[in-house]
């Protein structure tokens, strides 16, 4: 698909210099056919950047199943969420359904949010729309940030400079977090739930041990790393997130809570001081609860899904020790 796809908007005609004023960009498609909770999370900051740069606008997301709906609950400039089967036969129907409902409506600006995403780049082809951006990176992009690489960042860099060659003002303002802009009452929600987890009014550090495959940390690797926590931590609670296999990879022996609403899942972690993970969607969901993050990576790019942002580290653990772990550990804590 990739091969197929690969030429998809090189006959695109841009609009001339100056013919497009950012009053005229009021209905927005972003386009980001996935339905991993991580990767709909890792669409917010682009999400926010299309709300700041035109305040005026709708935007209408193209996802596919999985949690969009929860993660963008609190975000009121998006009119409507479009979700494709997971899979096109679990409901053929539906699923070309979507696709022709792209077609039917008329934007302003569409995104494809993935450069790497066959059915994004056709998808983008397929819409209506004056302005639309494939998702290929410029190499200028490459060349003027280090961070290009980044899977939430390179969209938002893409959409300023493909502006700015359209006349629009560049942006150089810093980039959106990860945030499912989690309100007051379920801030207060989550610390009640948190207090009732560890009965003491003592700051928190969370761990969660679980992710998918090979990013996956063994018990020995994960009882090594709380062990440690518990000598180096003695003024600190330790809780467990747990997954929905409810695994625990140090044997539960920290307090643990569960929650099948990632958003009281978010509003507890917001109440904690710290999130220790592995690379996973909960990660980014801490992420996006707006806390320090220490996400350790071993198979995945740690400049491509790192956290960023709140004194978030990314640490590569084929290139550190657990020396290096707990310098950056007691950086954030301190």
């Amino acid at each position: 698909m990739r091969s197929i796809t690969k030429n998809i908007g090189s006959s695109y005609s841009e609009p001339e210099k100056g013919e497009i004023k950012i009053s005229d960009i009021k209905k927005v498609l972003i386009i980001r056919p996935n339905h991993r909770l991580g990767n709909q999370l890792l669409l917010t900051p682009l999400v926010q950047e299309v709300i700041h740069m035109f305040p005026n606008c709708e935007i209408d997301l193209f996802v596919k199943g999985g949690v969009a709906h929860p993660v963008f609950e609190n975000y009121k400039e998006i009119n409507t969420i479009i979700k494709l089967p997971r899979k096109p036969f679990d409901n053929v129907y539906k699923y070309a359904k979507s696709w022709i409902s792209v077609k039917r409506k008329t934007y302003d600006l569409v995104i494809n949010a993935d450069r790497n995403s066959s059915s994004g780049k056709l998808l983008t082809q397929l819409a209506k729309a004056k302005i639309k951006v494939f998702g290929e990176v410029d190499e200028t992009i490459k060349e003027q940030y280090e961070d290009h690489e980044h899977i939430s960042k390179y969209p938002i860099y893409n959409l300023r400079h493909y502006l700015s060659k359209l006349g629009i003002e560049n942006d150089t303002s810093e980039m959106p977090l990860l945030d499912i802009k989690l309100s007051e009452e379920e801030i207060s929600k989550g610390k009640d739930i948190l207090k009732d987890i560890v009965k003491n009014n003592k700051n928190t550090i969370c761990i969660y041990t679980n992710a998918t495959g090979n990013k996956c940390y063994s018990e020995t690797w994960w009882e090594t790393v709380y062990s440690r926590l518990l000598k180096e931590c003695p003024d600190y609670n330790i809780i467990e997130m747990l997954p929905i296999e409810n695994i625990s990879k140090i044997n539960f022996k920290a307090p643990n809570f569960y929650s099948q609403d990632i958003r009281e899942m978010g509003a507890i972690i917001n109440n904690t001081n710290i999130f220790i993970s592995a690379d996973n969607g909960v990660m980014h969901l801490a992420s996006a609860s707006l806390i320090p993050i220490v996400g350790f990576f071993s198979r995945t790019k740690k400049n491509t899904y790192g956290p960023y942002g709140n004194g978030s580290v990314a640490l590569d653990t084929n290139e550190t020790n657990i020396e290096d772990w707990f310098t950056e550990i007691n950086r954030i804590l301190k």
